[in-house]
């Protein structure tokens, strides 16, 4: 695991976005494509528009890139809680990736037929390689949830099937979710969370007795997981 700890959030996102091009780069060059599983919410929005500005937009050859969604809600894509439809406005919108690339979680069928759809696009776009996504882009709540893993879900415990459907009694809302076993065979994993709020839940995560919130259950079979954090976010982490 490795910290990557900047001032602001702003700079997490500017970081991130530079050591997520050269990514990219790599990927392209030694397989000659770039699959990212995108996550929702407002802190990664910034990184997709920085992606989308002319700075970063001019280096990176979209056209080898093929975008998944890591989760998503259960309301039409021109609902404002979409989590594709924020991912397009921010950045898809504005770059050349092809159509048939740009691989969303449907949301305008049952979620049960949904997720089985998804999981067969997964496993036939990744074939037989033991090796799933360059990159998995995760997002961690208040309450140690990532994706759609909340506390007290059985499908915080699923350990095989890959795309998974979630009811949330609380917000009467169905989920699309990828499961821990399916990211965890990612290339790469890294965890994007900023502010002050987010400090206790980040430092019990990281630091805490293993098996007491969903994003712990993200451990990448090679190791390769990175924490993007601001400085906030950081401030109960131990100093080094």
């Amino acid at each position: 695991m490795e910290l990557h700890v900047f001032q602001d959030p702003e700079a997490v996102c500017r970081a991130l976005a530079d050591w997520l091009v050269n990514l990219a780069a790599d990927a392209v060059r030694e397989r000659g494509r770039f699959s990212i599983a995108l996550s929702g919410g407002s802190t990664p929005k910034r990184l997709y528009e920085l992606l989308a500005t002319e700075d970063y937009r001019n280096r990176v050859d979209w056209e080898t890139w093929h975008v998944f969604w890591g989760d998503e809600r259960g309301v039409p894509f021109d609902d404002d809680r979409n989590n594709a439809r924020m991912a397009h406005e921010a950045l898809l919108d504005h770059v050349p990736i092809p159509p048939k690339q740009l691989h969303i979680l449907r949301t305008d069928v049952a979620p049960e037929s949904a997720a089985a759809e998804y999981e067969a696009l997964l496993r036939d776009f990744f074939a037989e390689s033991p090796v799933t996504f360059d990159l998995v882009l995760l997002g961690l709540g208040d309450d140690g949830h990532t994706l759609s893993l909340f506390p007290g879900t059985e499908v915080v415990e699923e350990d095989v099937v890959w795309v998974r459907t979630v009811f949330l009694e609380n917000q009467q809302q169905f989920r699309l979710t990828l499961t821990a076993p399916m990211v965890n065979r990612a290339a790469c994993v890294a965890f994007l969370v900023t502010g002050g709020g987010k400090a206790g839940v980040v430092k019990a995560v990281i630091n805490g007795p293993e098996g007491i919130f969903p994003a712990q259950r993200i451990h990448p079979d090679n190791g390769n997981l990175h924490w993007f954090l601001d400085e906030a976010a950081a401030n109960d982490l131990p100093k080094k």
